[in-house]
């Protein structure tokens, strides 16, 4: 038998695995995944804002209307500068009043001013052209009351706590002014039963308005009614003390949050005399608090001190 050493071979085998990808897939997937996110919260706070909110958020984002002339200068607007059909820069004046040489009964003055506004003031009407500067100031006082009926309605739909109540308050705009009633309706009090103090989410919501009515400039009325039908068991105190009282006490809440007694122009209490819904006067809905805010100055002017 051969005496000798047989080698012993060892084979390894290495199996040969896939390449390596990378992971560029996730950061796609992750990008994806924000943008899907970012569309369901558009889509969210779009159906959770109001018509004015939309109309507000439009107009802030909305290029200005600049129009543009030419003129003499030079340097940074090469020339161009803002005329009175756009915006006007700062410092410069926004229209030029015709100057005539007075006449006898304006001698004192020296001139006459032709400033009286509108299309009037060219055709030499001045009754017309004090129509035109009427009409404009009610058109402010439209805006006016309408942005302030859509901030107080942002305000409370703001406020978690009243979002079970908001149809107990009503915003309205009338022709007499603006309309804000505090509402009773069935199982959804304002005021606690032949209780003239009102509950926490009411007491919230007229503070949330007092800003809005003091920044308006007008006087206001307040009216408290009741529904029909109701029992008290104090002979000496019924309907028409219960509907005084719910009306000066919300005129103490607005003064306590802001509203000077300039705007208060009065407090009364109706009691069942003006039902909110005239067919069914026994409604829970007849109990409530009603605030008129005139399209009336008050008669102590703004900024005016002893």
């Amino acid at each position: 038998m051969a005496n000798f050493e047989q080698p012993i071979i060892i084979k390894k085998v290495k199996k040969g695995g896939h390449a390596h990808h990378g992971g560029a897939w996730k950061i796609a997937y992750a990008d994806f995944v924000t943008a899907m996110m970012a569309f369901f919260l558009l889509m969210w706070l779009i159906n959770m804002t109001t018509a004015e909110q939309k109309q507000g958020l439009a107009d802030y984002f909305s290029p200005p209307s600049v129009s543009l002339s030419d003129s003499g200068a030079g340097g940074v607007m090469g020339g161009q500068a803002m005329d009175n059909a756009g915006s006007s820069m700062s410092g410069s004046a926004a229209d030029i009043t015709a100057q005539e040489p007075a006449a006898a009964a304006e001698a004192v003055t020296g001139e006459a001013d032709l400033s009286v506004g509108g299309d009037a003031r060219d055709n030499g009407s001045e009754q017309e052209a004090s129509s035109d500067s009427e009409f404009n100031l009610k058109a402010v006082d439209a805006q006016e009351f309408h942005s302030a009926a859509a901030s107080i309605r942002q305000a409370w739909q703001s406020m978690p706590e009243l979002t079970p109540f908001m149809d107990n308050l009503i915003v309205e705009e009338t022709e007499e002014g603006l309309d804000i009633q505090i509402v009773d309706q069935q199982g959804k009090r304002m005021f606690p039963e032949g209780s003239k103090y009102p509950l926490e989410p009411t007491r919230a919501a007229i503070a949330a308005m007092a800003p809005y009515l003091q920044q308006l400039n007008s006087q206001m009325t307040i009216s408290g009614h009741t529904a029909a039908g109701g029992r008290y068991e104090n002979p000496r105190y019924g309907a028409w003390e219960l509907s005084a009282d719910r009306a000066n006490v919300v005129r103490s809440t607005l003064g306590e949050f802001g509203v000077t007694d300039d705007r208060i122009k009065s407090v009364a209490g109706r009691a069942s005399d003006e039902p909110f819904f005239p067919n069914d006067p026994y409604m829970a809905a007849n109990e409530r608090v009603k605030i008129t805010v005139l399209r009336t100055a008050p008669p102590v002017p703004v900024g005016l001190k002893p």
